[in-house]
């Protein structure tokens, strides 16, 4: 394969912070936003002209939070974001679009020209988040060569900073890696195998509704209980002061990162009270959240059929891993030390960098890394059970499977005289099929009247690439479908081409009225 004109980029697009970084000289460097920052807020400021991203966004919202949208990774894959920007709604796509937009503006400043990147996502992120995600990235001016799990990410960089994966993507021993990835608003956990050049992820879980803002909301909720119960006034009341609590929470947060407590000022309108916090008040108010991901962690390794003695590193990443009672809870249950040795903000976008690099043969990369992962949900088949008339779920494939994979199973038809068939593609949920995600839908139509019993053979493969092909077949009368799943459906087209269009105009909301 022929070098790349193309830099290698790859870009981590974060609930609370992005990064970007590129390859140079055969290592990852993460790329300086125009404010002179390592890491941009991922939060977009609806100003009446344009749109604005990142601190300045942050600063804007200070006056007018109703203008604010943030945390909408959250939300990746469902139809509107939960907040109307005085009046107008908009597809969480577009909101990550734009702050993907303002990232790849500031990438060009020092690399150029360019088009091609790697952007991550939650491993646990199903396929329309990761559809969703795509779609931003095309919203933005930007072809995603691909998308990456961050935590796979994160092992890649890890292992070329620590020297154990040499220049030709050789590692230089054998590795299983835990990454524990608490950021802001997403939590995941993977077990990566690292042998040679292979990175291979064993399992993953995780939670795509935890992270740091999670904590900085316990501390909030705390604060306002207590300011209702002096003064009498329920800052929930007024979206204003509600942010500016947020803030200094998050701040309160940080600072009981380095100390043992700290004094919270709280200020609303002619009222103010200083409120002292201690580190253990705080890891009280917030213990459920943690056992949430050591319970998660228990999971992993349970499903993945071995113990922390099979484990040689456990790796930190996100910037939410910073509070001492993660380490420590980490600790105590692993009996290894929390390896905190790369930048919990940039080890993803740099492993997402040597990613792009290998792909597209750019920037001094790394030769010879092959990455292959496990899906994160069930991927299966919703029907009804011939018995009780109900719908149920058949699993073709089950989470934490090596992909690629290809399974074929048999169905029966329901009852006679059935002139057609439609196999319904879900990922997730319950045996019932409750909390499924539909990802599409397989029809043969124009049958002949089939008696009750007879026999379909349904085929899933499932690529690294993230396309599921199905195939629905009736051997006794030689009849088949396909349907080809690159990535589930999300905007549809045109609506992608008339966002983009908008996003590279200018993105601005006038008031209401």
């Amino acid at each position: 394969m022929a070098k790349s004109s193309e830099p290698a980029v790859g870009i981590d697009l974060g609930t609370t912070y992005s990064a970007v970084a590129t390859i140079e000289n055969g290592r990852p460097k993460t790329l300086l936003n125009e404010e002179g920052e390592l890491i941009t807020p991922s939060v977009v400021f609806f100003d009446r002209n344009t749109a604005v991203v990142g601190r300045e966004a942050i600063k804007a919202a200070e006056h007018e939070p109703e203008r604010l949208a943030c945390f909408a990774k959250r939300e990746m894959g469902d139809a509107v974001f939960h907040k109307s920007i005085c009046g107008q709604q908009f597809p969480p796509d577009v909101i990550q679009a734009i702050v993907l937009e303002k990232l790849y503006r500031d990438a060009q400043r020092h690399l150029g020209p360019f088009t091609k990147a790697v952007v991550t996502v939650p491993a646990y992120f199903n396929e329309p988040r990761r559809k969703a995600t795509q779609d931003a990235g095309r919203m933005a001016g930007l072809d995603v060569i691909d998308i990456i799990n961050e935590p796979t990410a994160a092992a890649i960089a890890y292992g070329v900073q620590q020297g154990f994966v040499d220049a030709s993507g050789q590692a230089t021993k054998h590795e299983r890696v835990l990454v524990y990835d608490l950021g802001g608003g997403t939590f995941d956990v993977t077990l990566m195998d690292i042998k040679g050049a292979q990175f291979r992820a064993l399992a993953t879980a995780g939670d795509v509704y935890l992270g740091g803002v999670d904590w900085d909301t316990r501390i909030a909720e705390h604060l306002a209980s207590v300011f209702l119960n002096d003064h009498k006034v329920d800052l929930h009341a007024d979206s204003a002061a509600w942010e500016r609590l947020m803030h200094a929470a998050s701040e309160a947060k940080k600072s009981l990162t380095a100390r043992d407590e700290t004094v919270v000022p709280i200020a609303h309108e002619s009222k103010k009270l200083k409120l002292k916090l201690t580190r253990a008040e705080f890891e009280s108010l917030t213990a459920d959240l943690l056992d949430r991901t050591r319970l998660t962690v228990r999971r992993l390794l349970k499903e993945a059929g071995l113990a922390w003695k099979d484990v040689t590193r456990l790796l930190a990443v996100g910037g939410s891993t910073r509070m001492p009672m993660v380490g420590r809870m980490l600790e105590e249950e692993s009996g290894l030390k929390f390896d905190r040795s790369v930048s919990p903000d940039e080890a993803v976008a740099h492993g997402a960098a040597v990613y792009a690099g290998m792909l597209l043969k750019a920037g001094g990369a790394i030769d010879g890394i092959t990455v292959s992962n496990v899906n994160s949900h069930d991927l299966g088949v919703l029907g009804v059970d011939p018995e009780t008339r109900r719908p149920r779920r058949k699993i073709m494939i089950p989470r934490n499977t090596a992909l690629p994979a290809q399974v074929t199973k048999p169905f029966k038809t329901a009852r006679d005289k059935q002139d057609s068939i439609k196999v319904q593609v879900i990922e997730g949920g319950t045996d019932s099929g409750s909390n499924a995600t539909a990802i599409g839908t397989c029809v043969i139509n124009d049958l002949p009247p089939l008696p009750a019993g007879t026999t379909i053979q349904v085929m899933f493969r499932y690529g690294q690439d993230g396309r599921l092909a199905v195939k629905a077949s009736i051997p006794s009368i030689e009849r088949d479908a396909h349907l080809e799943i690159e990535r589930a459906s999300g905007i549809p087209e045109d609506d992608i081409v008339g966002w983009a269009d908008c996003i590279r105009a200018g993105l601005g909301v006038p008031d209401e009225g």
